[in-house]
C-alpha cells in the first residue's frame, strides 16, 4: 500500500496498522516530520521511503518488517535513535547515507544483529518493562513444550508466570530468570496437561 507525506505533517506519525508497505519516497522530504512509528503490519520500507527527513529524530521500526530499501533514511541528518523491535531485516545499500548522527537499538534476545547495522553502530534497548518476543524461530511450540524469549534488561530478575482463566485469573510462579545478557529462553514441558494457559512476564 502507497502512502504518502502531506504537507501539513507535523511532528509524531503512526503508520496505519493497515499499511503493508511504505513506498520508495513515501514521506521524502517531510521536513516537519519528528518522529515516525511503522504499524505493525510494515513488511517492507522502500528505497527513499524517508529522504531528506532533515528533522526526524527517532524512528520506530516492528517486527514485521523484513526489508528496508536503498537510501531509505538518506540525508536525515538528526536521526539519533532508530528503535527496532525484532530480528535484523535485510538492508538495502546506503540505508543511512548521510544520517551519521544514527544509533541502532534493538531487543536483547533478537537475531541477526553484530556491532553494526547497514553501516551505522548498534545498541541494546532495555525496554522498561519485560517483553515476551513473538518473533523468531523458536517462538510456539517445540519438542512437545511451549516457548518462547524474555527480553529486558541484563541481571534485573524475571518470573513467568501461567492462569488458565483470565476472567479470574489465579497466576502461578513457574520459573525466575536473572537474565543474564538481557534475555532468557521459558520453556514449559507441561502446557498440554491444560485446555488453556495463558501466560506473563514481570519484574520482581
Amino acid at each position: 500500500m502507497l502512502i504518502l507525506c502531506p504537507a501539513t505533517r507535523i511532528g509524531s506519525y503512526t503508520v496505519p496498522a493497515s499499511v503493508t508497505t511504505v513506498s520508495g519516497f513515501a514521506f521524502a522530504s517531510c521536513t516537519s516530520l519528528t518522529n515516525i512509528i511503522l504499524g505493525d503490519s510494515v513488511a517492507s520500507v522502500g528505497s527513499q521511503a524517508f529522504d531528506s527527513c532533515t528533522s526526524l529524530i527517532r524512528v520506530t521500526i516492528p517486527s514485521s518488517v523484513t526489508n528496508i530499501g536503498n537510501l531509505a533514511f538518506y540525508f536525515c541528518t538528526n536521526v539519533t535513535g532508530v528503535y527496532l523491535q525484532g530480528n535484523a531485516p535485510n538492508a538495502g545499500t546506503n540505508v543511512f547515507y548521510k544520517a551519521d548522527l544514527a544509533t541502532i537499538y534493538y531487543l536483547p534476545g533478537t537475531f541477526g544483529w553484530s556491532s553494526t547495522f547497514a553501516g551505522r553502530p548498534t545498541a541494546l534497548w532495555q525496554l522498561p518493562n519485560p517483553l515476551i518476543l513473538t518473533n523468531g524461530p523458536d517462538f510456539g511450540i517445540h519438542t512437545n513444550a511451549f516457548g518462547f524469549r524474555v527480553s529486558w534488561a541484563t541481571n534485573i530478575p524475571v518470573v513467568s508466570e501461567a492462569t488458565t482463566n483470565l476472567a479470574e485469573p489465579v497466576w502461578s510462579s513457574l520459573v525466575t530468570n536473572a537474565l543474564a545478557g538481557g534475555w532468557f529462553y521459558f520453556s514449559d514441558p507441561e502446557w498440554t496437561n491444560y485446555l488453556s494457559r495463558i501466560y506473563r512476564v514481570r519484574s520482581l
